[in-house]
């Protein structure tokens, strides 16, 4: 690879993140690579897999484009792709389901290959809607089931001594559909905190239930061995139990299962029954899907009124992304032999944003307006149309992905190499390396505390907010210890008016407006959308339960809530304990 003029810039805390998390280390876990080596290192090995299309492709050019696609910190891909590519492990998929069936071979060959996975980087998804309920009949001991609870006590257990290649913690999704007679058991699970401390849950929620939630009636519980029906629960009586455990520590989630397969692009292999554990990214059994993240603030340039988008480089930016992310599934290795198969013959890739309250901000909008979802809408409906293009491009010269008749794009067409090209994913640590905004959530808070790996502590300060403080002359040591305690803006006076509209909290925005803003992205995502619907502590299990339903109201595939300090311990805290400032 020619050498690039590009270097990029990374604020202090993107340095101890790369630092703790991302550059090669050696036997003494000292750090052995710089973040420009970094990229290189991924950037060659992606490029390498256009050999495998054309004998004679410039690689070394690919690898350069790719080189400053990640430097210029305009694009990243997941976690496990900087982590991995170039290396023994070569593992680059951070979002995989694996399949628990109804005997003990197959839930322990789960909690080995969950195993071997998250070693890798990767984090993993699963259903336990196939296991026989508490109390059935075992045939071959004749002695009675212990329930899907319990055997995702396993997992549990096992991804604790698990640290993912020594740099991300082990992550599983459970999910249980919402008829299975265990349910309410699943629904309690993590009602003691600390709890299956290593999974998010989520509820499989089905249309049949929502149905009878608007109905008031009950519904059918049924046995996944027998398939029989077995009980019957009220669903209003249900639903409020979801919705009363969600208030009290943000679990459990819920997914709305049939909308998910009612646009799954390949139902004659199956249906999907869980998602990657924060619930963006929907799979097959055994399948995988590498994600990347496109850096909105870097698609802004300066035009006669202000800040606007500059369609052409987001077109640019997302074609180039694309060709990366489909390099990726090729030079990938899963330790599943199963993942591989599975993954290379859909070909899936989740391509995103971040940045995206920057962004707003960068434009003069409110993220809690009706402006932010006609651009949340505009930019994402921009991208699915390009990285369909694009992927129809690359089909042309390499081939539509191997279960294309298979899928509903035999029918209808267009002639895709990826079976799915878009997803909206969390973009937790990349943002930190990007240093914008994380995904499509609005500001945390406009001073807060993240912890990291190994409770590292980083604190954060909106580094816009400062820039527009002194610009308009309100800046003061005073004033930003203030909003070190408080984390927000909303009340301070000597903050303009217009100011504080724009850099609007999550715990301020209404529940709708963060509903709304998930909406607008999922009508134009392939997969589904990372988004958190904050509550601030005073609301009420019933505010729980509106978002619920608004969610599913908009074709939201699931949605996950969060009321700040229901949990002593949480990874983003608004305001700093230490600041000088206390209210009066």
């Amino acid at each position: 690879m020619t050498k690039s003029k590009v270097k990029p810039k990374f604020t202090s805390n993107a340095l101890r993140v790369l630092q703790t998390r991302y550059l090669k280390k050696n036997e003494a876990r000292q750090v052995i690579e710089t973040p420009r080596q970094m990229f290189e290192r991924v950037a060659k090995n992606i490029a390498a897999a256009d050999r495998l299309y054309d004998s004679r492709a410039d690689v070394a050019v690919t690898a350069r484009e790719f080189y400053e696609l990640m430097a210029s910190l305009e694009f990243l891909p997941n976690s496990p792709t900087l982590m991995n590519a170039g290396t023994p492990l070569q593992q680059l998929a951070a979002c995989y389901v694996l399949p628990v069936e109804d005997d003990m071979r197959s839930i322990f060959d789960a909690v080995k290959h969950m195993a071997l996975i998250q070693q890798g980087g990767g984090g993993t998804g699963f259903s336990f809607s196939r296991l026989r309920p508490k109390n059935d009949l075992v045939r071959t001991s004749m002695g009675m089931a212990s329930g899907p609870v319990s055997f995702m006590r396993a997992f549990n257990a096992a991804t604790d001594v698990i640290k993912q290649g020594g740099r991300r913690k082990g992550a599983n999704m459970g999910m249980l559909r919402v008829d299975h007679p265990d349910i309410l058991e699943f629904v309690n699970a993590k009602e003691k905190e600390g709890e299956f401390s290593n999974f998010n849950i989520s509820v499989g929620i089905t249309d049949e239930f929502m149905r009878a939630l608007k109905r008031g009636s009950d519904y059918a519980l049924v046995n996944p061995r027998t398939k029989k029906v077995v009980g019957r629960l009220n669903a209003r009586a249900v639903f409020r139990t979801i919705a009363e455990m969600a208030w009290k520590n943000g679990e459990p989630g819920v997914v709305f299962i049939d909308t998910v397969n009612a646009v799954n692009p390949t139902p004659a292999l199956g249906a999907i029954e869980s998602t990657n554990p924060c619930g963006e990214q929907p799979l097959l059994p055994y399948e995988s899907c590498t994600l990347g993240s496109i850096n909105l603030l870097k698609t802004l340039r300066e035009g006669p009124g202000g800040k606007e988008v500059d369609w052409r480089k987001l077109k640019k930016t997302v074609w180039a992304a694309v060709h990366f992310l489909d390099n990726v599934v090729d030079a990938s290795r899963s330790p599943v032999k199963q993942v591989d198969e599975v993954t290379r013959g859909n070909r899936k890739i989740g391509l995103g944003v971040m940045g995206f309250a920057d962004f707003l901000v960068e434009l003069g909008i409110s993220y809690a307006s009706a402006e932010a979802v006609e651009t949340a809408e505009e930019v994402m409906s921009f991208v699915q149309k390009e990285s369909k293009a694009a992927s129809a491009a690359l089909a042309q010269k390499r081939g539509v992905f191997p279960n294309y008749n298979k899928s509903v794009y035999a029918r209808k067409g267009p002639r895709l190499r990826n079976a799915t090209t878009t997803t909206i994913a969390p973009a937790g640590t990349l943002s930190i390396i990007a240093g914008c905004s994380s995904g499509i959530e609005p500001f945390f808070g406009i001073a807060f505390t993240r912890t990291v790996l190994d409770g590292v502590v980083l604190p954060e300060t909106n580094r816009l907010f400062e820039k527009t403080a002194k610009k308009r002359g309100f800046y003061s040591k005073s004033l930003m210890n203030k909003i070190a305690v408080l984390g927000s803006v909303r009340s301070l006076k000597e903050v303009p008016a217009e100011v504080r509209k724009l850099f609007v909290t999550a715990q301020d925005i209404p529940f709708q407006q963060h509903a709304l803003i998930q909406a607008a992205f999922q009508k134009h995502v392939d997969n589904a959308v990372s988004k958190t619907i904050n509550f601030a502590h005073n609301a009420s299990p019933r505010d729980i339960e509106k978002a619920f339903l608004l969610a599913y109201e908009l074709r939201c595939k699931g949605v996950a809530v969060y009321r700040n300090k229901s949990r002593t311990e949480q990874v983003l805290s608004r305001g700093s304990s230490k600041a000088s400032y206390s209210e009066p």
